[in-house]
């Protein structure tokens, strides 16, 4: 083979590789406007009136993770099944979005933490790797620390809103979010970035329920609780 026909075989290769690639970005874009809409719902939350309708804009927005998973199931096509990691890059912030607010819904419902198995169920992909198109563990956990600091948010715009208990679950939940997180030994360093930004979500709770207490709100809060239940 002549070093012409060499780098013509080449390019046939570089061609194909780049039409991969842009059949894949094609989806990824209507990936991140779905999440940009099911993120707009829920933004609503931060409301006062949002409040009252949580359980609402959480059933709508698990209606959007219906053309999620049609848009993933169609994205899965787009390269070899074996290739998942060489493409990687081109879905992962969308996925880590897509997890992040796939938990803040499920949040919102049970204020507990939604499992990676869960994630993936949500959004219709495999939490095995062996199984294929999957959801990787850094995304999960890059999601789940996406939601820690719109909880920070959620707890500040809930003493707005005069919701005085919420903000002291949050801080439980958060500070049990820590201790999980205290337990693993993070070497990805985009990740461990992510994980000590961590600990100012913490504080900014824990200002707002020093803030509730110093007022006597907390108290309140409390009784107002044990009232629910």
């Amino acid at each position: 083979m002549s070093v012409s026909d060499m780098f013509i075989v080449l390019q046939g290769v570089l061609t194909a590789d780049q039409d991969i690639r842009e059949e894949i970005r094609k989806v990824v874009q209507a990936l991140e406007q779905t999440a940009r809409e099911i993120l707009t719902l829920l933004q609503g939350v931060h409301q006062g009136p949002g409040f009252q309708d949580i359980p609402k804009k959480c059933q709508k927005a698990r209606e959007h993770f219906g053309t999620v998973r049609t848009q993933l199931e169609s994205l899965k096509t787009k390269f070899p099944a074996d290739q998942y990691y060489r493409f990687h890059e081109h879905w992962r912030f969308v996925l880590q979005r897509l997890v992040f607010l796939a938990a803040f819904v499920v949040y919102l419902e049970s204020e507990t933490l939604v499992t990676r198995e869960a994630v993936a169920e949500i959004l219709g992909i495999e939490a095995d790797r062996e199984r294929g198109f999957h959801l990787d563990i850094e995304d999960y956990l890059s999601g789940v620390l996406t939601l820690a600091s719109e909880l920070a948010r959620l707890a500040v715009n809930s003493v707005t809103a005069g919701d005085y208990s919420r903000p002291l679950r949050i801080s439980t939940f958060i500070n049990e979010l820590d201790s999980g997180f205290r337990l693993l030994n993070l070497k990805n360093d985009s990740l461990r970035k992510r994980y000590d930004g961590l600990k100012y979500d913490v504080k900014k709770i824990e200002e707002v329920v020093y803030d509730l207490s110093i007022r006597g709100l907390n108290k309140e809060a409390t009784v107002s609780a044990g009232g629910e239940k």
